[in-house]
């Protein structure tokens, strides 16, 4: 997590008035009650897994309309500029900003341009909520016919949120019912130490569950006895109540 505001170096030289434009709007948003609930709410304390994040206290659908509003003003070096700043709503609503302009691309290289600005930024891409309102959308269809090695390095990196974008990636994938890659990524980190990693993995097994529920049962059956409870239990959220309970007292036999 940055400690201050930084910034990165870029090609061309950025429009300030865009920037200082998007910000007074994303402020005129905030409020100074829900800023403080938001960085208890994200752990911001030392320790936690939000740690030296800082809010403005601006709600979600506000910051989705902020991002509709400027998504085609700013351009890609002002959104990157926004990812290396350490207040979250800037970081969050730079991404719902790159997931409309990679849905609106229309080429090929459009698209390469936004994937190529996220990775190359994902160090912004440092909490729960900004992950899983933009990997799926963004790395996940770029990805879909491409190698996936990507996806493996994030998950053995020992970084948590680097793990968390891996698998959440995957929902793409399992939207489309390829469920190879979601599997393997979740048998990696099946006994990862932190729950934000037990709930996103039990999420994606539950994603496949709801499309094809012999794949996910299949899984569930070779190792739901090593599994960190909190996974087991997203998982198998919507089992029927007799089947849920089998696996939680551990008596489903492979």
């Amino acid at each position: 997590m940055p400690s201050n505001t930084t910034f990165v170096e870029t090609k061309n030289m950025v429009p300030v008035k865009n920037l200082q434009s998007f910000k007074s709007t994303l402020l005129s948003y905030a409020d100074k009650k829900r800023a403080g609930d938001l960085a208890r709410f994200f752990q911001t304390h030392p320790s936690g897994y939000g740690e030296g994040d800082t809010f403005l206290g601006v709600k979600v659908p506000d910051q989705r309309a902020v991002a509709k509003q400027f998504y085609k003003e700013l351009n890609l070096d002002e959104i990157a500029l926004l990812l290396n700043e350490n207040i979250h709503e800037h970081r969050l609503t730079a991404v719902f900003m790159l997931v409309l302009k990679y849905e609106k691309a229309k080429t090929e290289e459009e698209k390469q341009a936004v994937v190529d600005c996220y990775l190359e930024n994902i160090s912004g891409v440092n909490n729960w909520d900004i992950i899983d309102s933009s990997c799926h959308k963004i790395v996940g269809p770029w990805l879909m016919d491409k190698d996936k090695n990507l996806l493996y390095e994030f998950a053995n990196s020992g970084d948590l949120w680097l793990q968390r974008i891996a698998i959440i990636t995957t929902m793409h994938f399992i939207s489309k019912r390829q469920y190879d890659d979601a599997i393997s990524l979740a048998e990696i980190l099946l006994k990862h130490p932190h729950d934000l990693i037990h709930k996103a993995v039990g999420w994606m097994l539950r994603e496949i569950g709801n499309r094809d529920y012999d794949a996910e049962y299949s899984f569930l059956v070779k190792h739901y006895r090593q599994m960190p409870r909190t996974m087991l239990r997203y998982a198998i959220e919507k089992f029927d109540e007799d089947v849920r309970q089998g696996f939680l007292k551990g008596t489903i036999e492979d």
